[in-house]
């Protein structure tokens, strides 16, 4: 027999029954019910109830164990009596009956239970998160983790990709963060950086000729935390194709991403092929964010007409002024409590908005206080664009157009949650299309890049020489589930004459350009294919997959808020013989005293 297991914890049946056995886990919980000591053994694969008779040598060494000790037991397999079966495990029917009970390894007192589901700061999780990872949620999720890459993988290798890997060590890029710098020893003064992606490498893979390439890349980027972003470093399926149209890439990865989703929907609904395309200004205008969730079946409209020169003077006067209305349809709101209302009205405050204006229709018509002051014709025409009826409502944002459009889209959102409106166990996945290429600084009020710089602008040097930068859109998209990003995409600038162009507009001077990125200009040089991928992030998706609000929960050894592994005690500061030998001097933020 083997020294440690013939079987796992999750694998013996009823058939079993009448066998000799030997499993190895960690003991999950103990309860002594006089005569008899039971343990629930736990490995990787689940529970095996074990059970222990009153003045066997192997009771009196389970008695004494801790939770979450390493023990291997042998014994017979026998059939659980009728009343005491488990539906709840696949292991239910049976028990072990031990003989023999070996102590692999002694478990001290826990600063956290693994058994149960309390709840524990997420320091201490992350501090012992040997032991957070034990626990049943957590531990599925990591396998849930592994099941979604390897399936990315088999995906992409079916659609014809091949799997490189891009350079760690790599010269500093500008991705939109703060790039981690490592010294290099044998160059003093200089410095490497960790990729933010693989972006340029993957490119220069296209001019090299290899024509699909895709990589379950790490990144990483000195930037804060956030539910949906993880400090430090992340993974995301990086994957680059030559010859193609924006068409093209979003027909070759929507398989890839829908079917993974379907895979591990355990029921959930899923998109289906061809997944919507909505340009960046429709979305605006109809979800109030360029993120939008099709859950929530709600569509801003735009009612600024209805209001110019009307008697309700303040959103008259906004749409005098060039702002603009837009109107969020609450359905079956019309009838809710004054309370409602209010709440809102508080919440936009917190926003830092004025308030929330509201209509509410009845059989009668309009009612409430801009109702009043508003003429019956107008309040009609409102009430026709949003599509409602007698018993809904409508609420109102206005001012400057993206002020607007932003406050409208926390609106809908708020209203989708009270109001119950989003849709349960489905994934909606949609195509955010036609980016600006140019917006202008507010600050500056210079022209600059909106998105990605090293995308082909729409229309090429044409619209380049001929538009009003403002004017010019990209070939630039993001892929969005359920109200999160999970990519950003493009087709490629991959002509110099139109890249220094571009920068150009931007105010970047020719020579700047080449001493940022002349590796990848000086290869395009010498004949570059149209190209164009995108990166949709693994985190997110398997944090969706486990319905996760935070993407903690899908990462195998996180690092906390302030960038911290409290685990392993990183960062930590080196010693003076170090930093001496990468010639790097420590000129600290002087802490301030106290008076």
């Amino acid at each position: 027999m083997h020294p440690y297991r013939t079987h796992h914890c999750a694998a013996l049946r009823l058939a079993d029954a009448g066998q000799s056995a030997r499993l190895s886990g960690w003991v999950h919980s103990k309860r002594d019910h006089g005569g008899l000591l039971f343990i629930d053994l736990r490995d990787h694969y689940g529970l095996t109830q074990c059970v222990f008779a009153h003045g066997t040598p192997a009771f009196a060494q389970a008695e004494r164990l801790r939770v979450e000790s390493v023990v291997t037991v042998s014994g017979a397999v026998v059939e659980r009596a009728g009343g005491t079966v488990n539906p709840r495990l696949p292991t239910g029917e049976i028990e072990l009956r031990v003989s023999d009970l070996a102590l692999q390894s002694a478990a001290d007192v826990l600063p956290m239970q693994v058994a149960g589901e309390a709840q524990y700061p997420d320091d201490l999780r992350l501090t012992y998160r040997f032991l957070d990872l034990r626990r049943e949620r957590v531990h599925r999720n990591m396998v849930l983790r592994s099941g979604v890459i390897a399936s990315l993988r088999r995906r992409m290798i079916e659609a014809g990709f091949m799997e490189f890997q891009t350079p760690i060590l790599t010269a500093s890029s500008p991705e939109g963060a703060r790039d981690f710098l490592v010294p290099a020893r044998l160059h003093p003064g200089k410095f490497y950086a960790l990729p933010q992606a693989p972006q340029q490498f993957k490119q220069l893979a296209m001019v090299a000729g290899f024509d699909r390439y895709f990589q379950i890349a790490p990144c990483f980027r000195d930037e804060a935390s956030r539910a949906d972003r993880s400090p430090g470093e992340f993974y995301q399926l990086d994957f680059e194709m030559s010859f193609v149209t924006q068409e093209d890439v979003f027909n070759t990865i929507e398989p890839v991403i829908g079917g993974l989703f379907e895979e591990f929907a355990a029921g959930r609904a899923v998109t289906p092929s061809p997944f919507p395309r909505i340009p960046y200004a429709q979305a605006l205008l109809d979800y109030g964010s360029d993120k939008p969730d099709l859950r929530n079946p709600l569509i801003i409209q735009d009612v600024t007409e209805m209001f110019a020169g009307s008697g309700f003077a303040l959103f008259a006067k906004i749409a005098a002024a060039g702002g603009v209305v837009r109107a969020i349809p609450a359905p079956g709101a019309g009838g809710r409590p004054r309370s409602f209302f209010d709440k809102l009205n508080e919440w936009a405050r917190e926003q830092g908005a004025g308030g929330l204006g509201y209509v509410t229709f009845d059989a009668e018509g309009a009612k409430g206080p801009i109702a009043r002051n508003l003429e019956p014709e107008r309040a009609a025409a409102i009430r026709a664009a949003c599509g409602l009826a007698a018993g809904d409502a409508v609420f109102f944002a206005a001012g400057p157009a993206e002020t607007a459009a932003k406050f409208a889209g926390a609106v809908r959102t708020r209203l989708g949650e009270d109001l119950g409106l989003i849709e349960s166990n489905a994934f909606r996945f949609c195509w955010i299309t036609d980016f600006p290429m140019y917006e202008r600084n507010e600050e500056t009020g210079q022209i600059d890049f909106s998105h990605n710089p090293f995308s082909m602008p729409q229309g090429g040097m044409a619209a380049l020489e001929n538009q009003d930068p403002l004017s010019i859109k990209a070939f630039q998209y993001d892929i969005v589930c359920n109200g999160i990003e999970l990519s950003s995409g493009a087709i490629r600038n991959h002509r110099p004459d139109i890249m220094l162009r571009a920068f150009a507009i931007a105010g970047y001077a020719a020579a700047e350009v080449e001493a940022r990125f002349g590796g990848m200009l000086n290869a395009f040089r010498f004949g570059a294919p149209p190209h164009g991928g995108a990166a949709p992030g693994i985190d997110r998706m398997v944090m969706l997959l486990a319905d996760e609000p935070n993407i903690r929960e899908v990462i195998l050894f996180p690092l906390n808020q302030q960038g911290e592994d409290l685990m392993m005690g990183a960062p930590a500061e080196v010693s003076t013989a170090r930093l001496k030998e990468l010639s790097l001097r420590l000129d600290l933020p002087v802490k301030p005293t106290r008076a």
